[in-house]
C-alpha cells in the first residue's frame, strides 16, 4: 500500500556517545490484528458532548464496526488500498468509521476541521474514495454525512450485515491511514502511517504504563491527530474503559466521568493550572490536591503531556502541589512517541529516555534524529517537492529540527527548534524557548513568542491568559526575567496580542502550538515600531 520513496537524504554523522537505544518490538503488527479479529470481553466507550454523555459496551462497538464494514464494502466497494475520508469532529461516528476501515483493510485520511472544507476537489486531491463529513456538502459526488453513520451499524441495517467478513491482514509496511502535519509553511503535507508504526508504539506505551482494565482514558484532541486513536485502540486491547470528547467539552466532563488518565497538550494544563488557582482564591484554606481532584475527578493516575513543550511551572505545580503525576514525553508526526517519562523513569527537566523501539541520535549541530525500527514512513504521501528530503533519510531516520541532548543515563533534554534560534549582529546565538518558559512562567501570560525584527535585541509577542490582559503583571513579569538572564537573552519589549492567540485567529496549531510565521506576519507593523509595546 506505499509508494516508493523518491529521493534520497542524508543525515550528518553521528557521535557514538550521543546515542541511547532500547529493544525491537515484535516484528508483526500484533495489536492491528487483534483490534481487527478479536472481540473484546469488557470496557466502554463513552462519547461525551456538553449536552451528555453517551456509553457504549466495547463489544458493541465493534460489532457496529463490522456492520459498517459491511455496508462500506457492499454499497460502496470499499477494500483493501481504498482509502476513506473523515472530515468531522470528535464523535462515536468517526471511531466507527475508523475502525471499519480496519476491518476492511481500508485506509484513512484523518481531515481536521478548519484545515479542510468538504469538495470533490479535496477527494480528488487526496485519492479519496469517499468522504465522510458533519459539515455542509449537499450534492457533492461522494461525500456523505455523518448522521447518516450510526443507523448504518444497527443490527438487521443490511441482509448480510451478521455475516462474516473476509480475513484482512495488515503488515508492518502497509499504511492504514494518512495523517496531515503542517510544516513552518503551514501547508499540510501527508503522512502515510505504517501498521508497524503503530504497533510498535502502543506495545512501548502499554509496557512502560500498564493500563489494566480497572483504567479509564479521557481523550478530546482531534481523532484526525493519529495518536489520540492510540488510546481507542489501547482500551480494544486491554479492555478499559475510553472517553472520546471535545476541547470545548473537555473540563465540563472530566469529574463526570472520573478518568484515571488524561491526555493533553501543555495549553490544557495552563488553563486546569488556572481554573485550579480561582478554585483555590474563592475557597481559602482548600489544598491544592483538593482542588485539582474536584476538576479532574478523584480516580487520576497519571496525566499525559507533549506535542509541545511544557513549562516548568505547570509540571511543578501538578506533580509537587497538585500531587497529579503529569508525565512529559516527546514525539512528532513523523516519528509518533520517541521518550516518555513514566513511573519509576521519571526526570525533572527532561522529556524522559527512549521507549522501546526508538533511538535517539544527536548530531555534531546539536539537532535531534530518531530512528524507529518501525518507522512511521521514509516520506511524505502529499508534498512539495524536497519536503521529504529535508526530514527523512532513505531507511525512515528523522532528523527532527530539534534541538537537544542526552544525559548520562539517556534522558533526553530538548532544547528548542533549531531554526528559532536567534542570531544577532554581533554573532551571539539566543535559544528562544527558556526565555519564552520563563515569560509564560507568569499566570497572566498564556504563550510568549520571541522575534529579532533588526537583529539587535529581543521583542516578545505574548499572548494574555485572561481578559482584560494584565498589563502590570506582564511588565512586572518582563522585569523579572529580563533580571535572570544575560545581556543578549533580555528582552527590549513586549507586545500583548489582542486578541489573544487561538486556532479560530489562525496563530495556534490544533494542538495548541503558537505558529511563529504567522505571528511575526500578524504583528510585522509593531515588531517593527520602537515604539510599540511594553518597554524593559
Amino acid at each position: 500500500m506505499t509508494a516508493p520513496f523518491q529521493g534520497r537524504g542524508e543525515l550528518r554523522a553521528q557521535p557514538q556517545s550521543a546515542r541511547t537505544r532500547q529493544t525491537t518490538p515484535p516484528a508483526a503488527p500484533e495489536t492491528i490484528r487483534r483490534i481487527v479479529a478479536e472481540r473484546p470481553a469488557g470496557g466502554h466507550i463513552h462519547v461525551a458532548r456538553l449536552d451528555g454523555t453517551r456509553t457504549m459496551p466495547l463489544h458493541e462497538l465493534h460489532d457496529r464496526a463490522t456492520r459498517l464494514a459491511h455496508h462500506l464494502r457492499s454499497t460502496h466497494g470499499i477494500g483493501q488500498a481504498h482509502r476513506i475520508g473523515i472530515l468531522a469532529a470528535n464523535s462515536l461516528e468517526w471511531v466507527l468509521l475508523d475502525l471499519a476501515a480496519l476491518r476492511l483493510g481500508a485506509q484513512t485520511a484523518g481531515l481536521e476541521p478548519g484545515k479542510f472544507t468538504p469538495s470533490a476537489e479535496l477527494a480528488d486531491r487526496y485519492d479519496l474514495h469517499l468522504l465522510f463529513t458533519d459539515q455542509p456538502a449537499d450534492g457533492v459526488p461522494g461525500v456523505l454525512p455523518m448522521d447518516d453513520v450510526l443507523a448504518l451499524t444497527e443490527p438487521g441495517a443490511g441482509p448480510d450485515a451478521e455475516a462474516p467478513l473476509p480475513p484482512v491482514t495488515w503488515t508492518t509496511g502497509d499504511v492504514t491511514t494518512i495523517k496531515f502535519t503542517s510544516g513552518s509553511t503551514g501547508v499540510p503535507k501527508g503522512l502515510g502511517a505504517t501498521a508497524g508504526s503503530i504497533d510498535s508504539s502502543l506495545t512501548a506505551v502499554q509496557e512502560i504504563f500498564e493500563h489494566t482494565p480497572d483504567d479509564h482514558l479521557f481523550v478530546f484532541l482531534p481523532l484526525s491527530l493519529l495518536q489520540q486513536r492510540y488510546w481507542v485502540y489501547s482500551a480494544l486491547l486491554h479492555g478499559h474503559d475510553v472517553t472520546v470528547t471535545t476541547y470545548e467539552a473537555a473540563f465540563a466532563t472530566l469529574r463526570r466521568v472520573r478518568p484515571t488518565v488524561v491526555m493533553g497538550v501543555p495549553a490544557f494544563y495552563e488553563t486546569a493550572r488556572r481554573q485550579i488557582g480561582a478554585r483555590l482564591r474563592r475557597t481559602p484554606g482548600q489544598s491544592p490536591e483538593h482542588a485539582a481532584r474536584a476538576l479532574f475527578g478523584d480516580r487520576i493516575r497519571y496525566l499525559w503531556t507533549g506535542s509541545a513543550p511544557a513549562s516548568p511551572a505547570v509540571l511543578r505545580f501538578f506533580n509537587d502541589e497538585a500531587r497529579l503525576p503529569l508525565y512529559e514525553g516527546y514525539g512528532l508526526n513523523e516519528t509518533c512517541i520517541v521518550t516518555k517519562n513514566h513511573p519509576g523513569a521519571h526526570r525533572e527537566g527532561s522529556v524522559g529516555r527512549a521507549v522501546r523501539g526508538k533511538e535517539v541520535l544527536i548530531g555534531e549541530d546539536g539537532v535531534i534524529s530518531v530512528r524507529s525500527t518501525h518507522p512511521v514512513n521514509n516520506h511524505y504521501a502529499y508534498a512539495r517537492p524536497g519536503d521529504s528530503e529535508k526530514v527523512f533519510s532513505p531507511d525512515g531516520t528523522v532528523r527532527t529540527g530539534d534541538l537537544g541532548h542526552l544525559d548520562e543515563d539517556g534522558y533526553l533534554f530538548v532544547h528548542g527548534r533549531a531554526d528559532d534560534v536567534i542570531v544577532l549582529d554581533n554573532g551571539r546565538k539566543v535559544i528562544v524557548r527558556p526565555i519564552e518558559e520563563l515569560m509564560r512562567a507568569d499566570p497572566a501570560i498564556a504563550e510568549c513568542v520571541l522575534f529579532s525584527p533588526t537583529q539587535t535585541d529581543l521583542v516578545a509577542v505574548v499572548s494574555p491568559a485572561g481578559l482584560p490582559a494584565d498589563h502590570r503583571a506582564i511588565a512586572a513579569r518582563l522585569a523579572a526575567v529580563n533580571a535572570a538572564t544575560t545581556p543578549d537573552e533580555r528582552i527590549s519589549r513586549v507586545l500583548v496580542a489582542d486578541p489573544p492567540f487561538s486556532i479560530e485567529g489562525g496563530l495556534l496549531t490544533s494542538q495548541y502550538k503558537p505558529k511563529r510565521p504567522d505571528i511575526r506576519a500578524a504583528y510585522h507593523a509593531p515588531l517593527h515600531s520602537q515604539e510599540a509595546g511594553i518597554h524593559a
